[in-house]
């Protein structure tokens, strides 16, 4: 089992938790995200972006989709705290092979519990953190404990900057521009702020395998797409629905920043066109072979 652990921006939002050991599986629409307890949620951005893109991915792959663990959360962190308790318990009888952990309130104490429950497995799962979780796991100093980040170009001038407790206090002198990219993971790696395995997401996306630049992906270029909110959501739904169908690391992180390059290529959006289109068009774009995707993924 893969989980997808975030947060829905709606303070009514109950805890969403995965039920027994193959949980009923959420379904996409043009009306949205379905989940399996019946409730639907909008696919704009966030966990629900990048879930709504796993799904998809797992579909195309013929693979079993992740399972949703979701909590209502608009900043207070109380949605937040739910979610890292509940997953706390249940993580012995869930056993997953993956997580990953996505727009969470970033409590350095709740993710240090949540860790140590996870080494105390005796599989350990894979782990990828994007957004706020992301944040957290630099904060917490265990950054190395992960399999995979997924930071834009200003999170990791944040990665970056070994006092900084959140991206917006990133000090100037770490400019977050593209040709600073080798400065700064150099940085973050000195003090161990990142993991071995990273996307590095911008103009040109930086594919990082084992802390060497393994590749570089800049086209097809589609300038629009800096302009569409959850855009960088769909590269870590992608990445995820991967690995769920088992890629290595590389291969699954350097296939999906291709792929989400094909997908602008083939919907040509304007800065106006909603994300879901985006998620709604990737069956036209996935590849519907596992050979395809390895070739997508080969440096």
């Amino acid at each position: 089992m893969w989980i997808i652990a975030g947060t829905i921006p709606d303070p009514d939002f109950s805890l969403l938790v995965p039920e027994g050991p193959a949980p009923r599986s959420a379904s996409l629409s043009e009306a949205g995200l379905h989940l399996p307890d019946g409730r639907t949620v909008p696919v704009e951005r966030g966990t629900a972006a990048l879930a709504a893109t796993a799904l998809q991915t797992c579909a195309a792959l013929g693979c079993t989709p992740p399972a949703l663990l979701l909590a209502g959360d608009t900043g207070s962190g109380s949605g937040s705290r739910r979610l890292y308790a509940w997953l706390e318990k249940a993580l012995p009888a869930l056993a997953p092979r993956g997580l990953t952990f996505h727009y969470l309130f970033p409590d350095v104490d709740w993710h240090n519990r949540l860790l140590l429950a996870v080494r105390e497995l005796e599989n350990a799962p894979l782990m990828v953190a994007d957004a706020g979780f992301m944040y957290v796991a630099k904060m917490s100093g265990y950054a190395d404990a992960y399999e995979l980040f997924t930071p834009d170009v200003g999170e990791l001038a944040f990665l970056a900057d070994e006092k900084a407790p959140h991206p917006f206090y990133t000090r100037g002198f770490l400019l977050a521009e593209e040709q600073n990219i080798p400065v700064l993971l150099a940085r973050a790696q000195e003090h161990g702020n990142c993991p071995a395995n990273l996307i590095i997401k911008g103009k040109a996306d930086h594919i990082i395998h084992e802390g060497r630049l393994h590749a570089v992906v800049d086209s097809p270029s589609v300038p629009a797409m800096e302009c569409i909110g959850g855009t960088g959501d769909i590269v870590t739904g992608l990445v995820t629905g991967l690995l769920c169908a088992g890629l290595p690391t590389a291969t699954a992180a350097l296939a999906a920043a291709r792929l989400a390059r094909l997908l602008a290529a083939h919907c040509r959006p304007d800065p106006s066109t909603p994300v879901s289109r985006l998620i709604a068009a990737l069956p036209e774009v996935l590849p519907r072979s596992r050979d395809e995707i390895l070739v997508l993924g080969r440096a």
